[in-house]
């Protein structure tokens, strides 16, 4: 089967909960990445049971008429901080807590964490069997998957773009596959389109 990870649109930043909307951007992303994946035939859809990943679902979910199944198992590593910032705006207002989350210092268990995602993402996986799935999360969450598909020991490596597309071939055998990582053509095509 192919496992397609979607990383959430851009939210607002808040001081109050770890699980804010989507951002006026965010939701323009969703729609732009609905556009993307409407071209191929997605047989289901998940996603987090966090908002921004399943406004982030919404606009897809609805043109192709499947219904959104959600799983705690595919939630951001930070659900329970009670306060959500953006990476991009934590680099710019507190470079140095940004760079400290980059070089590991999150306060995660990463291993537990891990463990979580690929018990989730399995479970998926085997509940769809030869089908094309959609699963709409988080950049941590594509983080570890993405070490364990390869191997790596969990942590947290590269930076998922808002709404980027992650695949990856899931075989019956156990076989884990990467694909493509970070793919972002429905936002560049787009930016090309307004820029020109």
């Amino acid at each position: 089967m192919e496992l397609i990870l979607i990383r959430h649109g851009l939210p607002v930043r808040s001081a109050e909960t770890a699980d804010p909307p989507l951002s006026d951007i965010g939701h323009d992303q969703a729609r732009r990445v609905a556009s993307r994946l409407a071209r191929e035939p997605i047989d289901a859809v998940w996603a987090s049971t966090m908002k921004r990943a399943i406004q982030t679902a919404e606009p897809f979910a609805a043109a192709a008429g499947h219904a959104i199944s959600t799983h705690d198992g595919i939630c951001e590593f930070d659900r329970g901080t009670g306060a959500y910032t953006p990476m991009e705006e934590l680099k710019r207002d507190d470079y140095a807590a940004w760079l400290a989350f980059a070089q590991g210092q999150h306060g995660t268990d990463i291993e537990a964490f891990q463990a979580d995602v690929v018990a989730a993402l399995e479970q998926i996986i085997a509940d769809n069997p030869g089908r094309r799935v959609a699963v709409f999360c988080h950049g941590g969450v594509i983080n570890v998957w993405t070490a364990h598909v390869l191997g790596m020991a969990p942590r947290l490596f590269f930076e998922p773009v808002y709404t980027s597309v992650h695949r990856y071939m899931c075989a019956r055998a156990g076989q884990r596959n990467l694909v493509s990582l970070n793919d972002t053509a429905h936002l560049e095509a787009d930016a090309a389109v307004t820029a020109g």
